[in-house]
């Protein structure tokens, strides 16, 4: 599908979800690189994991937001609150959405099924309804590659099946796929889903492994390696996510007509994957590795004393790999950034942060 060139500058860019993980890095890209337009930030604060590191990052958003000359709002609240997102869309008519605002974790979404409803399937009707009534340019957000589920191809792609999630935030993804296209088709919304795959980094979320592993280490306590350490992870350093959303923000799918005279929907997904997937025992030997090197742990740390193998656990599953070729034909993009290079950074800023 071809692409229109969106020009990012003197536009508004709402992004949902920032101050999270991948919000933050975004935004801060942003307003570093624009030289005009306002960037407006939307996140509920909410406590899944410690509301500090949201703060941090927001307290690095504001910083950059400081010295650029483009403007920055940041609107507490949630995409669940319909009302809100009317009220966003209508103060500053967005021309570029991202959002990534959405309950995170395969784990959490077993016991707390409500949370994920309300944001991921709420939210997003309401975000999309938001577009449809406003001259919106593009429309990207987050998927996810456990819409693959027990997928035994590999490495995924997006011309795979993907109609058997084994969880719930699974579910809610692939549902946002199949909401997006509904709306591209009938309202003429151009749309991109993108599929991330296991994103790591400084300061990322506490619940995904090498932050709890890293966490549960420095206590004492002992990891659980799942699978009996019989896992592979596509992972993809945080840096290598944002260049591909930037990239694709900047190129929507073109708007055409069928033989019928309706719309073909200007829509796409993609996968945003290393393209290389880790054995999970060498991805946590790397990480002990870049720990010790940071001094966050003693060399003579007990490592094998401090880990045990033990079975899969519900809604996870042991192989993802992410075919990236459409991302890299139509943007000229793959990620580039090994586990080593992204640990070591991870475990610098965790010393960093945590003293």
């Amino acid at each position: 599908m071809g692409k229109n060139h969106v020009d990012l500058n003197h536009k508004t860019i709402f992004v949902t979800g920032s101050p999270g993980f991948i919000g933050a890095n975004l935004v801060v890209r942003l307003l570093r690189e624009l030289s005009a337009g306002t960037v407006i930030s939307l996140d509920n604060m909410n406590d899944y994991y410690d509301p500090k590191l949201k703060e941090y990052r927001l307290s690095l958003i504001e910083e950059a937001a400081a010295t650029s000359p483009v403007k920055h709002v940041f609107i507490k609240g949630s995409i669940a609150d319909k009302a809100l997102v009317d009220q966003v869309f209508a103060e500053y008519k967005p021309a570029v959405v991202v959002n990534l605002a959405a309950q995170a974790g395969v784990r959490y979404s077993i016991d707390h099924p409500d949370v994920y409803i309300e944001s991921n399937l709420i939210g997003f009707y309401n975000i999309l309804e938001a577009c449809r009534h406003n001259p919106v340019e593009h429309l990207v957000y987050a998927s996810s590659s456990s819409v693959y589920g027990g997928n035994k191809k590999v490495p995924f792609s997006t011309d795979d099946k993907v109609d058997n999630p084994v969880s719930l935030y699974a579910a809610t993804k692939k549902s946002n796929e199949l909401l997006a296209h509904s709306y591209s088709k009938l309202y003429n919304i151009p749309s991109t889903g993108l599929r991330f795959f296991t994103v790591y980094g400084p300061a990322g979320r506490p619940d995904m492994f090498y932050f709890s592993a890293t966490q549960k280490l420095v206590k004492g306590e002992t990891i659980s390696i799942f699978n009996y350490g019989n896992c592979k992870r596509d992972f993809t350093y945080v840096d290598d996510i944002v260049e591909g959303v930037l990239r694709v923000m900047k190129g929507a799918p073109e708007k055409a007509v069928g033989e019928d005279g309706l719309p073909i929907p200007p829509y796409a997904v993609y996968n945003i994957g290393g393209g290389t997937p880790e054995n999970l025992l060498d991805y946590i030997q790397t990480l002990q590795e870049e720990l010790v090197r940071a001094k966050v742990l003693p060399e003579d740390y007990d490592f094998e004393g401090h880990r045990k193998l033990v079975g899969m656990q519900p809604g996870d599953v042991p192989v993802t790999y992410a075919d990236s070729k459409g991302l890299e034909d139509d943007y000229g993009f793959r990620p580039t950034i090994g586990i080593r290079e992204g640990l070591r950074r991870f475990a610098e800023w965790y010393k960093a942060y945590y003293g």
